[in-house]
């Protein structure tokens, strides 16, 4: 085997990790936590939906590569609760060392491209990176509003917070935004929020 097949092959090993990173989401049946991978898989096929919401031309495959690979830093940094009060300074520092961890199992060109793809979604500052922070934000809502709230209700999180972490959806997808708000609105509504 070469050596570049060699490193990917250790690559796509080191992401079955994350296959036991458990998230504090409830699956939309309420039945049990999911784990990172399930929302990876499920957030890239949300896009691949919705793709046609964002308020500028994206170029789908991008949106997609980088939310397949934007929570493997939860590897080693583990997954951050959105609602927490977790240092935020010390989280970008774990996740960076992570990501150059992780995507330096790559042959160095590929891991290097990765790692680009991971920094531009942290940033924010791509129609791409922009409508796919709005649907990583997205799918945490849907899952708690099909669940009847059930993360929301244990950690008593108000219609407050989630309005506030999850706002940045209308960068992305301002019809999307007006979506997720009706939710909200009527998550508060059925007592789903405080």
């Amino acid at each position: 085997m070469n050596k570049a097949l060699q490193e990917q092959i250790n690559f796509i090993m080191e992401t079955d990790k994350l296959k036991r990173v458990i998230r504090r989401n409830y699956n939309a049946d309420g039945s049990r936590l999911e784990n990172t991978a399930e929302h990876s898989w499920q957030i890239s096929l949300m896009a691949l939906s919705l793709v046609g919401h964002a308020n500028e031309k994206v170029d789908t495959c991008k949106v997609v590569k980088m939310l397949l690979i934007h929570d493997l830093v939860e590897i080693d940094a583990g997954d951050t609760y959105l609602y927490g009060d977790e240092n935020t300074t010390e989280k970008e520092q774990k996740e960076q060392q992570a990501a150059e961890r992780i995507f330096g199992i790559l042959p160095k060109e590929q891991g290097r491209e990765y790692l680009a793809i991971w920094e531009e979604f942290e940033a924010r500052e791509s129609p791409e990176a922009r409508f796919a922070k709005a649907i990583d934000r997205l799918m945490p809502i849907l899952n708690n509003f099909y669940s009847e709230g059930r993360s929301w209700k244990e950690n008593q999180i108000s219609r407050e917070q989630v309005i506030d972490k999850c706002k940045g959806i209308a960068d992305g997808s301002s019809e999307l935004w007006d979506f997720a708000l009706q939710l909200i609105n009527e998550a508060r509504e059925k007592h789903y929020l405080r």
